[in-house]
């Protein structure tokens, strides 16, 4: 239990007590002393007690500074491992060492934003990565020669995002990639070559493409299309690259559906879609027909999670469900014995995180929510699993909290997959809570590690996430129960209902929840302080925007083409002014009571600026009270880990404040841009 400050009644009757005592006789007085004497010992042993089951307070740089190693990829020939770790400036990038040998070799030099999106290329001697400038999204590909340790920039576009990137282990030498070069809304298929640069347009994109896909041939075979007159998505396909294209399967609004893959003989796809179920269900469909073959595996409780797919037969090999924990359902007996073995051999969700070309070597990484991730080389001929590294191996030295998945009910009825966080060392009994919304919204949050979450329970909160409807992954009828319910609807209340089942069980002390997020949970953050004040003591908003309308005003060029959906699922905000005031918390200021810290990345494109200033320039009007902070290197999140630490030191100090925790003092942090404004 977290010990009280004294009342003021406490500290009167400390004063009046030892008078009452003088007027006592000499053996009652002696009698009161022993009593006293034992009652004060037992309760500095209950404290002891208390303090020897805290854990250990983590510093933020074990949870919040670069991991010493992740990202492990095998290189194609089995020969060689890459990773991401830091730089000796501290700056993340790739490494590259032989397997079983310590002979790592730094092989980019990224000296400010650091590395986090990289593979190798087919041959084995290049890489290929992507970076932006400022957390501006506007991506660049870049290509390391493992031979000459030339890094170059293959896409030097000012202004232009590459996305969409394709690699064929068939052409080792190209690249298809999606650029907006032609037109700033719209993302071209560009044919890259890996040896000297060249681009070359391969297929144009019409107008309303928003995603391409390649067959084993490496020819753009199919297309998925989103109809900006009633928010539909078609999937599009073509014979061939000089035949004309057809629709294959149209998904309205409010279906789900994705292209997942061509058979190896480019007859059939694997499609996810929830046509005919409310879960969406993995089916192979006949490319000339548009007809389902067979379904191949499918969950009522939840959508597909993931699928692994045999990258040379093109052949399913296991499904990954995701309703309270991450669950695998293998396919292919081929693997089955593989996966027997990895499930026994160490405790945590296994992961297949990349094969070698003679599919005899696989990456491996074990999950577990209460410590760091592991990875592993894992042998299918020999079964022999060698450990490589763990990606933060100083969390081994503290005590982690246990995530427990739970179902709660909504007020209508409707499951609310969630998560509790309890800290360890403490009753489960009126703590301080923290409400931890995550963002999207189209979004989940899930079991497993998360950095964030175990900072909170170290400082002594329960973290309690809740996904919400319009979550994904919970089916379409839970997804599209979220349409136009925000702020004031239904997905707001769900996170309310939550709140208040915490305080109905007893873990939570409703004089002492914070709510906190970021993106949409920063926008619930605003919409808890705004239209439930009195449930909320405080609030953190990371990059969350405060006004609808402007926040679609200022989204990206080449987000045009998801206006039509963005507007079906929140409402018209431009043409209905009511509407929009009604759910944008910068209109409803006034109603807010609790303190505010607020987190923003100057060059944010998906949450312009605007959207912290503005509110923060009402509430300080008003004289309520806000603290802003301003990072002029990041974009939507912070992604260097300098800015992550400087900024968890401002919500450490916060929290601490107004929900009684403990906390590391916030010191400033060396190569951080943050900003007080």
């Amino acid at each position: 239990m977290l010990l009280k400050p004294i009342s003021q009644d406490d500290k009167l009757a400390l004063h009046v007590f030892p008078k009452t005592i003088k007027n006592l006789g000499g053996d009652m007085q002696k009698r009161i002393f022993d009593r006293l004497a034992l009652g004060l010992l037992l309760l500095v042993l209950a404290f002891s007690t208390v303090l020897a089951e805290l854990p250990d307070l983590i510093p933020r740089s074990v949870l919040f500074s670069n991991p010493q190693k992740t990202g492990l990829q095998i290189s194609p020939d089995g020969q060689r491992l890459a990773y991401l770790a830091p730089s000796p400036q501290g700056v993340l990038n790739v490494w590259v060492q032989t397997l079983g040998k310590e002979d790592a070799v730094q092989v980019t030099n990224d000296t400010h934003r650091g590395i986090r999106n990289y593979g190798w290329i087919a041959d084995g001697r290049r890489l290929v990565y992507i970076q932006d400038s400022g957390g501006d999204e506007n991506f660049h590909l870049y290509l390391v020669d493992l031979q000459t340790k030339v890094v170059r920039d293959l896409t030097p576009f000012q202004g232009i995002r590459a996305e969409n990137f394709i690699l064929n282990k068939k052409f080792p030498d190209q690249a298809l990639i999606g650029l907006n070069l032609r037109n700033r809304q719209l993302f071209d298929m560009y044919r890259l070559n890996l040896n000297n640069g060249a681009v070359e347009l391969d297929t144009e994109n019409p107008g309303t493409v928003v995603g391409w896909y390649a067959d084993d041939a490496f020819t753009i075979r199919a297309a998925a299309v989103m109809n900006p007159m009633d928010g539909s998505t078609v999937i599009r396909v073509r014979e061939a690259k000089d035949k004309p294209w057809r629709d294959l399967m149209v998904f309205p609004f409010g279906e789900n559906g994705n292209l997942l893959d061509f058979s190896l003989d480019g007859r059939t796809a694997y499609i996810d879609s929830s046509l005919g179920s409310d879960t969406t269900r993995l089916i192979q469909v006949d490319l000339a027909t548009g007809k389902e073959i067979k379904a191949i595996a499918s969950n009522p409780q939840c959508d597909l999670g993931g699928v692994i797919i045999q990258p040379d037969r093109h052949e399913v090999q296991a499904v990954i469900y995701d309703y309270l924990m991450p669950a695998y359902t293998v396919l292919d007996p081929s693997i089955k014995d593989d996966f027997t073995f990895l499930q026994k051999a160490h405790p945590g969700v296994v992961g297949i995180d990349g094969r070698d070309n003679a599919d005899q070597k696989w990456v491996i990484s074990y999950m577990v929510e209460d410590g760091p991730v592991s990875y592993y080389i894992y042998t299918r001929g020999t079964k022999a699993l060698d450990f490589v590294f763990e990606h933060r191996p100083d969390l081994k030295k503290y005590k982690l909290a246990k995530m427990q998945p739970m179902v709660i009910k909504a007020r209508d009825g409707f499951n609310l997959v969630s998560y509790l966080t309890l800290p360890l060392g403490l009753r489960p009994e009126k703590l301080p809570l923290v409400l931890f919304v995550h963002g999207g919204p189209w979004g989940r949050d899930s079991w497993g590690y998360d950095g964030f979450v175990q900072f909170l329970a170290n400082r002594g909160y329960a973290v309690l996430q809740v996904n919400f409807r319009g979550s994904a992954g919970f089916g379409k009828k839970f997804l599209n129960a979220g349409d136009r319910e925000w702020g004031v609807g239904k997905m707001q209340h769900d996170l309310t209902d939550a709140v208040k089942w915490a305080i109905k069980q007893g873990y939570a002390d409703a004089g002492k929840v914070a709510i906190m997020g970021g993106s949409y949970g920063g926008y619930a953050t605003l919409a808890g302080l705004t239209f439930t004040p009195e449930l909320y003591c405080c609030g953190v908003d990371i990059v969350g925007p405060s006004n609808i309308k402007t926040l679609l005003q200022s989204i990206p060029p080449y987000w045009a083409p998801l206006k039509k959906m963005f507007m079906l699922r929140v409402g018209d905000v431009e043409k209905d002014e009511v509407f929009n005031q009604t759910i944008s918390p910068l209109f409803h200021i006034d109603a807010i009571r609790a303190p505010l810290l607020i987190g923003q990345g100057k060059n944010d494109p998906r949450v312009n600026i605007r959207e912290s200033d503005q509110i923060v320039e009402a509430m300080r009007g008003r004289k309520l009270p806000v603290k802003y902070i301003v990072y002029t290197d990041e974009g939507h999140g912070f992604a260097r880990p300098e800015n992550n630490l400087d900024f968890t030191g401002y919500v450490d100090e916060f929290l601490a404040k107004y929900l009684g925790g403990r906390f590391e003092p916030y010191q400033m942090v060396k190569g951080a841009n943050g900003e007080e404004r």
